[in-house]
């Protein structure tokens, strides 16, 4: 109960080193890219060994803001969450034949009593034998969409690039069974469709295109990748958007749109969805099977999703941010809004901090569902410009200052809006208006 209680940008566990150039998590001399120099310098990730980061806590809010958006995109499809381990028996992924074929890529362990185990890269094993348990499965509790978010591991030959090729990272993963071909399919375009209207609500420019089904396998594959330079996929795209594939699909000869002859162009991306569809892969080796309508056990037809929730905070930063300030898609910004109050010694300190913290107060009472995406720079020992170039960096879509104009009657606030540059003089009035057109989660 009472007023929010201020977080104070001095007190947030976030090391910041804006001054410096940020050490990559490689050696000397190995590439690195924009979001990984803008994170580490930005106290939002720390490299803890080779392809491992701790999440500062501005960047675990980011992550639960993306997790948001994506369990709302994965229920409005009938997604239903739930959590499986991250340790894997090698009994399941030798049966499906993955344990050989995933090579060294796998973290593989052998308990006290000499069973193996591998750090789960992904489900697809696990949830069909979970669903397989399930002896009385009915065609009328098909289909079944089963999701989660966990941490994931890979045993990265060259991890680089901070979040974009980590060993251990986060992702979405959901596994659908469906009673016939037909419906499977459905669901792979309603998968689809939502991963299109998550990636809208985000901002991004994601391109969904033709894709090879690798390790884990099945007839079809498409990955939605966010072009960007530093991207390790090489994509072809059709001009006017009838076609796009990753060249490791496609014949060296192809260079012209198949619906529309056109000249296709040759883009880099970064891969931060990929589904696919897996038949019956799966289900057959652990016998997931449900009862028919005429009373028959029949094997479910399966698909599975992948959203990389890390990956697309790094992608994104990529994307969007300049070489030194980043840029989040506003839904999941940490915070939305940083109230920058005078500097210590000037003339407006006493009246003007006053002034600015009924401000923040005034907010969070006027606007609640915005009340925990505020804060105040109270490093007054630093000048206005100083705080605000910092602010700028760390992408707070709204800067507010307290400047020489608070302490005027009314008081005008200085409001800066990062994404278009803008610059506005508002009252507290003007101001409650204007940010609570800001969209949250």
């Amino acid at each position: 109960p009472g007023r929010a209680k201020r977080l104070l940008l001095s007190q947030l566990f976030q090391p910041l080193n804006l001054q410096g150039e940020a050490a990559g998590d490689g050696r000397a001399g190995e590439p690195t890219c924009r979001s990984q120099k803008l994170m580490v310098q930005a106290g939002l990730i720390h490299p803890s060994s080779p392809g491992c980061y701790s999440y500062m806590p501005p960047t675990v809010r980011a992550m639960e803001k993306l997790i948001k958006v994506m369990d709302e995109e994965m229920q409005a499809v009938g997604g239903q969450k739930l959590n499986m381990p991250s340790l894997s028996s090698a009994e399941l992924w030798r049966a499906s034949g993955r344990w050989d074929r995933m090579g060294p890529e796998l973290f593989r362990l052998v308990d006290r009593h000499g069973k193996g185990y591998c750090l789960g890269p992904t489900h697809e094993e696990a949830v069909t034998e979970l669903v397989a348990a399930q002896s009385n499965l009915s065609y009328k509790q098909l289909p079944l969409r089963l999701y989660q978010v966990s941490r994931k591991f890979r045993d990265e030959p060259k991890p680089r690039f901070g979040l974009l090729r980590s060993r251990e990272f986060y992702m979405k993963d959901m596994y659908t069974f469906d009673t016939s071909d037909e419906a499977a399919r459905h669901t792979y375009h309603l998968l689809c469709e939502a991963y299109r209207s998550l990636f809208d609500r985000l901002g991004l420019p994601v391109v969904k295109v033709q894709a090879a089904t690798g390790t884990i396998g099945g007839t079809m594959s498409h990955e939605f990748q966010l072009p960007a330079d530093v991207g390790e996929d090489r994509l072809l795209l059709c001009p006017d958007g009838h076609f796009a594939a990753n060249v490791e699909t496609l014949s060296e000869e192809q260079t012209a749109c198949p619906t529309c002859g056109g000249k296709l162009s040759q883009t880099r991306g970064i891969e931060v969805g990929h589904t696919f569809y897996l038949g019956t892969k799966y289900s057959s080796v652990s016998n997931a099977v449900f009862c028919s309508s005429d009373n028959k056990p029949q094997l479910a037809e399966m698909g599975c999703y992948g959203l990389g929730v890390t990956r697309i905070l790094a992608a994104s930063i990529e994307v969007l941010s300049t070489e030194d300030s980043i840029r989040w898609p506003s839904l999941i910004a940490p915070y939305q809004f940083c109230f920058i109050a005078p500097k210590r010694g000037s003339k407006e300190e006493k009246e003007g901090a006053v002034v600015l913290e009924q401000m923040y107060d005034d907010l969070a009472e006027a606007l609640p569902h915005l009340a925990d995406n505020s804060v105040l720079d109270d490093r007054t020992q630093l000048t206005i410009g100083k705080r605000l170039k910092d602010a700028n960096r760390l992408g707070y879509p709204y800067v507010i200052i307290a400047g020489k104009r608070v302490c005027e009657d009314p008081p005008v606030f200085e409001v800066w809006n990062q994404n278009t540059g803008e610059v506005l003089f508002l009252t507290k009035e003007g101001t409650i208006e204007l940010l609570s057109k800001v969209q949250v989660l």
